[in-house]
């Protein structure tokens, strides 16, 4: 073999060698890395069902729980375009002006009174909640409340672990005068989705319905059975002043207000040994009136799942041994949570791919 020969070869084999090179860097450009995603942060949680569906489409979602005072230099280290949020973090104007990446704003629920909602439209941003994902789970939990309240379960609770081995017969009795719900009238103060749905569960245990709403002249309520049957029921709103004086249960379903819905005035226009519950927000009901009339016993009983000083309730209403106590669980099911979670991603998909 020559020496052109030999150099013919080598030359081929040097002259291929970049070819190789070159197709490297195309490999590494299709490997994905965290910065191509859109990066959403739950910071109060969402359901997997929310995380799957966006991850499905690009988005990387953080579930770190930031502290409200670090937030927006995590916002803009992280460049976040979604911020979702449910009762606990606050979304104020400092964050609207002070995050540049961020798009969105999601509520996991209704009420988006710990968002400035106006001024971040105004800002261009997208503001959304997920008003119908939780309403099932909201009135289910305002039944627990009139079911536990009508047969005392709030107060036998706290006494059966303390005195039941000594004292089942004393409170055998203490607790014998229950009443039963079918028959008797709930007034809906505000009926809007969670109103209409506490509205169906009393219709099925036999209850007569009120509602009174300024927004909501008329409604027509169906009911769906396992069996494909549906029976509609026609309303029409009357006034606060009359759903009070003629409700034997009382459930407040209204946004956060400036002035209370219901004060001494109305506690006594309501019945005698009446019972009313407040799953909605705190603040909608005067505690410090609601406490007098139940000390008095106008009032027989109240169910309490949010509160005016939440998150620390005052001592007076959490001792009151009248009163059923939850901690804002009102959408806290798996069923709600995979709804909001879907809901949630399905607008999030929708504004922003």
């Amino acid at each position: 073999m020559s020496v052109d020969s030999c150099s013919l070869i080598v030359n081929k084999t040097n002259n291929q060698q970049p070819t190789t090179n070159n197709q490297q860097p195309t490999t590494n450009n299709q490997q994905p890395t965290t910065d191509n995603y859109m990066k959403i942060l739950a910071n109060d949680g969402i359901a997997q069902t929310g995380i799957t569906a966006l991850e499905k489409e690009g988005f990387e979602v953080l579930t770190t729980t930031i502290a409200q005072e670090q937030l927006i230099s995590y916002i803009n280290d992280n460049k976040v375009v979604g911020l979702l949020v449910r009762s606990a973090t606050k979304v104020r104007k400092d964050i609207i002006d002070s995050c540049s990446t961020l798009k969105l704003i999601g509520r996991g629920g209704v009420g988006m009174d710990n968002i400035d909602v106006a001024y971040a439209r105004e800002k261009g941003l997208h503001v959304i909640n997920t008003p119908a994902a939780s309403s099932e789970s909201v009135a289910e939990l305002v039944f627990a409340h009139l079911f536990g309240g009508v047969r005392f379960l709030y107060d036998a609770n706290r006494n059966m672990p303390l005195d039941g081995d000594s004292k089942f017969k004393q409170l055998k009795k203490a607790y014998a005068k229950g009443t039963e719900l079918r028959g008797k009238t709930l007034g809906v103060i505000g009926f809007g989705r969670i109103g209409q749905a506490t509205a169906k569960i009393a219709l099925g245990v036999g209850m007569k319905v009120i509602y009174s709403d300024p927004y909501i002249d008329t409604a027509s309520v169906s009911i769906s059975f396992f069996d494909g049957q549906t029976v509609s029921f026609d309303f029409k709103s009357i006034s606060k002043e009359d759903l009070l004086k003629e409700a034997d249960f009382v459930t407040v379903h209204v946004p956060a207000q400036k002035e209370y819905v219901i004060g001494k005035k109305e506690f006594e226009l309501m019945k005698d040994h009446a019972g009313i519950v407040n799953a909605a927000r705190g603040g909608v009901i005067d505690e410090v009136a609601l406490v007098d009339v139940l000390d008095s016993k106008k009032i027989a009983f109240a169910g309490l799942d949010v509160y005016e000083s939440e998150p620390r309730p005052e001592i007076k209403i959490l001792m009151q041994p009248n009163i059923s106590l939850t901690p804002h669980i009102g959408a806290a099911t798996g069923e709600a949570q995979d709804r909001i979670g879907l809901e949630l991603a399905s607008q999030i998909i929708s504004l922003l791919k």
